[in-house]
């Protein structure tokens, strides 16, 4: 299996590709947060356990193989889209803080 390094990629591509793991970042970061926010609510109902579980172990395990995927391509896809997902965590926050009373 052969990788593309970014050097030999036009400017306009590597930065294409560079925006699509920012935003990518912030797609896995928002449905990872959102989920957070599921799982939280239903702990403290107490309601169906055995899914809640079932769903924060699959967050974590996506999100581990997402960023795993981002690290093969190198380190500048892997921080920018670690960087997303600090965005989306933020907006995400920001979100939630405006629904909660």
């Amino acid at each position: 299996m052969t990788s593309l390094s970014f050097g030999s990629l036009p400017a306009w591509a590597t930065c294409l590709s560079l925006a699509a793991h920012f935003a990518a970042g912030i797609v896995v970061g928002v449905l990872y947060f959102r989920s957070l926010w599921w799982n939280a609510r239903r702990f403290t109902s107490g309601s169906h356990v055995a899914t809640t579980i079932a769903v924060m172990i699959g967050r974590f395990i996506i999100l581990g193989v997402i960023l795993t995927l981002a690290s093969l391509e190198g380190a500048l896809p892997l921080l920018l889209m670690a960087l997303g997902v600090v965005v989306a965590r933020s907006l995400v926050m920001r979100r939630i803080g405006e629904i909660t009373p």
